[in-house]
């Protein structure tokens, strides 16, 4: 285990470095910063003055240096359209995404997976088949279409949910919803493939042989042999709710990184999108190997293959 660890979390590192790489460079093809900075009509020397000041004058392999070593103290500098330490931007927007990507989880696995394995149990029933078309509709629709229909159903036309901000708890709901569809979806699928694959295998009808009715066996037996697909297409569904969150966010006006992100982009401000790009690559990451662990705890065959 101390071996598996020592190298991913090597694979990890090279990783990061390769993103904070990756992105430092392509920001910079992106355009300069001062001169959106600058007042119209600003003079030549006021603009290089500018420049100077915020340390874009300098060669960038230059820059990229100083940024890898303000990086090594977990100092990610402060904004350049803002001038204030990025920290302390991203921690205030930080609690919004959580909130809005952990009730969408919720959802997401709440409702998808139970939906997976009642469309795997009962596959001829009515039911069954509306919940696929739900899964076809989920995974079909885009998100920033989804979230300007639910607005104009909910908010607009019923007026039941708030359409925009987070001023309200339950602001949360309708931007929680759109960012959800699209995994719970995901999950329904998975899940009635795991349990379809599971359901016909010899185990399962020698259980039933020995009197255990459908929704025992599955409860027993299934449920558990299937759950590796689903930690699998977990770890990435929790990815991409934190990469939807941009497109949802902007729709909703929910002030979370995602508005974050596209705000800092239009500017130009390097330091947030740095910093915002690495904690997303960081969480992916993280899942991954937390997946990877999980993977032995569900089945210890996987744990005992691979002590061999």
């Amino acid at each position: 285990m101390s071996r598996f660890l020592a190298r991913r979390l090597m694979q990890a590192l090279i990783s990061i470095l390769g993103v904070t790489a990756l992105i430092f460079f392509l920001q910079r093809l992106a355009g300069d910063p001062v001169l959106l900075m600058v007042s119209e009509g600003a003079s030549q020397q006021a603009i290089d003055a500018l420049r100077a000041n915020l340390g874009f004058d300098r060669p960038v392999l230059v820059q990229f240096t100083d940024y890898m070593s303000d990086l090594a103290r977990f100092d990610f500098g402060q904004s350049v359209v803002q001038q204030v330490p990025v920290v302390d931007i991203i921690g205030s927007r930080l609690p919004y995404t959580i909130w809005l990507a952990g009730v969408a989880l919720l959802l997401a696995l709440g409702i998808g997976a139970p939906l997976g394995v009642f469309m795997a149990m009962r596959r001829d029933h009515p039911l069954s088949r509306l919940g696929m078309g739900f899964v076809l509709a989920g995974q079909s629709l885009p998100t920033f279409w989804s979230g300007v229909l639910l607005i104009l159903l909910f908010a607009v036309t019923l007026g039941w949910l708030p359409a925009s901000g987070a001023r309200e708890t339950q602001s949360v709901i309708l931007p929680a919803i759109c960012l959800s569809l699209l995994s719970m979806a995901t999950f329904a699928r998975v899940t009635r493939t795991a349990v379809l694959d599971e359901l016909s295998k010899p185990y399962i009808r020698a259980a039933r042989a020995k009197g255990l009715s459908m929704g025992q066996a599955v409860r027993r037996h299934a449920l558990r042999n299937s759950a590796i697909p689903v930690i699998s297409i977990a770890a990435l569904e929790i990815a991409n709710l934190l990469s939807g969150a941009v497109i949802v966010e902007t729709v909703f006006a929910w002030p979370g990184l995602g508005q974050l992100t596209i705000q800092s982009i239009a500017a130009r401000d390097f330091p947030i999108v740095q910093a915002i790009v690495l904690l997303g690559a960081f969480v992916s990451i993280f899942l991954n190997l937390a997946a990877d662990l999980l993977y032995s705890a569900v089945d210890p065959r996987i744990r005992l293959e691979g002590g061999k």
